[in-house]
């Protein structure tokens, strides 16, 4: 029978992980995707760091608040439409510029080694990302993958991260969500699932002030922030 202690050192059994401002910095592929939809639209294009500040929620969202920042309030049937456009311009433009974040790889590497599954749990559509984590080599080093289209009602509700842990077949007490977002965060909280938050997301609230159990300057930071959340 496994002792209480053993038990203890197998956690966590999962580790969900946000894939923007997470893993990845995307911003610049980003960036260029929604200016290149505002750009045809007669407007005015937003800097790297105005786009940085309304990514988090999905696509649909950020083409709302883009437009918004013009002036132009998207609704209905044409939000629709501009949200299929960037859909089509994103597409192309996924792994020009994009980059992983420092300690991905490893991080990946290190824990799907030690038995730990390894989800993605992202708002961002999931054909899209697993383009990018092909790109990047990670697939083999990921368990699964929870996209905003993939079903489940979007963070920070708790269904993506419930459905993640579903399909791992692990319970949320034996769990870990890392990002960089209120809406990672939130999630894990009404999931019951302890969190980590990631500084220098794509989020104007700090870090620190999320409300995660631990925050870390990185991923790198990643191993020492679990070893405390065990005692």
């Amino acid at each position: 029978m496994t002792s209480h202690v053993e038990q203890a050192d197998l956690w966590p059994r999962a580790i969900l992980f946000d894939l923007d401002g997470t893993l990845i910095d995307s911003v610049p592929d980003i960036a260029t995707s929604v200016n290149l939809l505002l750009v045809s639209e007669g407007l005015v294009p937003l800097t790297v760091h105005e786009v940085r500040s309304m990514i988090g929620h999905g696509i649909a969202k950020l083409v709302k608040r883009a437009f918004k920042a013009r002036d132009i309030a998207l609704e209905g049937a044409r939000h629709v439409a501009m949200t299929e456009r960037m859909m089509d311009i994103y597409k192309d433009h996924l792994t020009d510029q994009t980059v992983l974040l420092s300690g991905t790889e490893d991080i990946l590497r290190h824990y799907q080694g030690t038995g730990c599954r390894v989800a993605i749990v992202t708002n961002k559509p999931e054909g899209f990302s697993r383009e990018i984590l092909d790109h990047f080599e990670l697939s083999a080093m990921i368990d699964c993958v929870v996209g905003g289209d993939t079903g489940p009602e979007r963070k920070p509700a708790p269904d993506m991260l419930l459905h993640a842990l579903k399909q791992m077949k692990v319970p949320a007490s034996d769990a870990l969500m890392v990002g960089d977002s209120p809406a990672d965060i939130d999630a894990a909280r009404a999931a019951g699932i302890k969190s980590i938050a990631v500084h220098g997301g794509y989020t104007p609230v700090p870090a620190s002030e999320l409300g995660a159990d631990i925050t870390i300057k990185d991923l790198n930071e990643l191993p020492d922030a679990i070893a405390q959340l065990k005692h």
